[in-house]
C-alpha cells in the first residue's frame, strides 16, 4: 500500500462514524485486492446506521496482505437487492428457494445473506431456528416478538426477499395455530409446510380459508412422518379445500423405497409446494444427501415430470448435508437446477 493511499484513509478514519464515508474508504486502491473475500480473515461486528435500520452488519478486515499490523474499524455495509441467478426456472414458473436447515448453523439473520449470495429470493425457514445470537430464545415463529418482526420485515425488503414458506409445526391447539396463521398473514407468507396431527385437520382448514393460506404436508422418510406415501397425503386432503395439499420430497420418496418419479404422478393437482433433494443411497431412511444430479435419487427425470405435471410454484432447497463446504455445494446445487431448466426449456 502506497504512503499516499495510507494517509488518505487514516484522515478518513480520524474523523470517527459522524463523519465516516464508506465510499469513499471502499474506493480506495486497497480494497480492490481479492485478498478481501469472503475467505480472508474477517471479523463480525455491527453498528447502529440511522435511517435504515437498527443493526447493520459490518466486517472489520484483518490486514494481513494490505501492508497493515493493526486492525481497522468497521465499515457500515450498504445492502443490495438480490440479483436473480436462475431466470430459466422462473420461465418455468419455479420460485427457488431454500429451506433453512441448510443453513441451521447460523442464525437466520446470517444465513438471509449465504441465500442473497447464492442469487436467491425466497426462504423457507424452520419455525425452530434461532433469529440471531444476541437473541438467542427467539425463534422463528408465531412467538416472534413485533419489534423483531419488523427488523425481519425490513431486513427481507432491503435485499428483495421474500419468506414465502415457512416449515411450521401445529401442536394441536386453536390458539397455537391462530397465531401461526397471523404471523404469516404478517410476513407476507402464502405457504405453511408442515406434518400437522390428523385432529387438527378440520381446524386448519377452516383457518386455511378464513386467511388464504395454504398448508402444504410434507413427506418426511419412511417411520419418519405420517405421511411419507402419496396415498396418505391424498387421504388426508380428500373433500377439503385445494389450499391443502403436498410439499412434494422426491428425495424423501426414494429414501423410503418409493418410485419418486411415479409418487410424484400420484399427486398431480396436489401439489402446493416442491422440496428439491437428491440422496446418496435408495431405500435408506437415513442415507445422507448429495449434491443435485450425483445421487441415486432419479433426480433428472423427477424435474422432467415435474414440468410434465405443469407444476409451477415454490421449488426449495432442502440440503442437509452440512460441510465446511456448504457454500459451495449450494453453489453446484443452483448451478445444476439453471442447466436443467434450460434444457427443459428447449426441450
Amino acid at each position: 500500500m502506497s504512503k499516499n493511499v495510507l494517509s488518505e484513509l487514516l484522515d478518513l478514519l480520524k474523523y470517527g462514524q459522524g463523519r465516516f464515508n464508506p465510499a469513499k474508504i471502499l474506493s480506495l486502491p486497497c480494497f480492490d485486492r481479492p485478498l478481501i473475500s469472503e475467505k480472508a480473515s474477517v471479523l463480525m461486528t455491527t453498528y447502529k446506521v440511522i435511517g435504515r435500520r437498527q443493526f447493520l452488519k459490518s466486517s472489520i478486515v484483518l490486514t494481513a496482505g494490505i501492508g497493515f499490523g493493526k486492525v481497522l474499524p468497521a465499515i457500515g455495509a450498504q445492502v443490495t437487492p438480490v440479483k436473480l441467478s436462475t431466470p430459466a426456472m422462473e420461465k418455468l414458473g419455479w420460485k427457488l428457494s431454500v429451506q433453512l436447515y441448510t443453513y441451521r448453523r447460523f442464525p437466520l439473520f446470517e444465513a438471509l445473506d449465504k441465500v442473497a449470495a447464492l442469487g436467491i429470493r425466497h426462504i423457507e425457514p424452520l419455525s425452530a431456528l434461532k433469529v440471531d445470537s444476541h437473541r438467542p430464545d427467539v425463534r422463528a415463529n408465531e412467538d416472534m416478538p413485533a419489534d423483531v418482526r419488523k427488523e425481519f420485515k425490513e431486513k427481507l425488503a432491503e435485499r428483495g426477499m421474500f419468506l414465502s414458506s415457512i416449515f411450521a409445526n401445529f401442536n394441536g391447539t386453536p390458539g397455537q395455530a391462530k397465531r401461526l396463521f397471523e404471523f404469516c398473514k404478517e410476513m407476507g407468507t402464502g405457504t405453511i409446510v408442515a406434518e400437522p396431527p390428523a385432529e387438527a385437520l378440520d381446524m386448519i382448514e377452516k383457518l386455511c380459508l378464513e386467511y388464504q393460506i395454504n398448508v402444504a404436508f410434507h413427506n418426511h422418510a419412511r417411520g419418519q412422518s405420517p405421511y411419507w406415501k402419496p396415498e396418505q397425503v391424498l387421504a388426508a386432503c380428500q373433500n377439503r379445500t385445494e389450499r391443502m395439499g403436498a410439499c412434494a420430497d422426491a428425495g424423501q420418496w426414494a429414501r423410503s423405497g418409493l418410485d419418486p418419479v411415479e409418487s410424484l404422478r400420484k399427486l398431480k393437482g396436489r401439489i402446493i409446494s416442491f422440496h428439491l433433494k437428491d440422496i446418496a443411497k435408495k431405500n435408506d431412511p437415513n442415507c445422507r444427501n448429495t449434491v443435485f444430479g450425483e445421487g441415486e435419487g432419479d433426480f433428472a427425470n423427477v424435474l422432467q415430470e415435474l414440468k410434465r405435471l405443469g407444476y409451477r410454484g415454490l421449488t426449495t432447497i432442502d440440503f442437509e448435508h452440512d460441510t465446511p463446504a456448504l457454500q459451495e455445494d449450494m453453489a453446484r446445487n443452483v448451478a445444476y437446477m439453471e442447466e436443467r431448466a434450460k434444457e427443459l426449456l428447449n426441450a
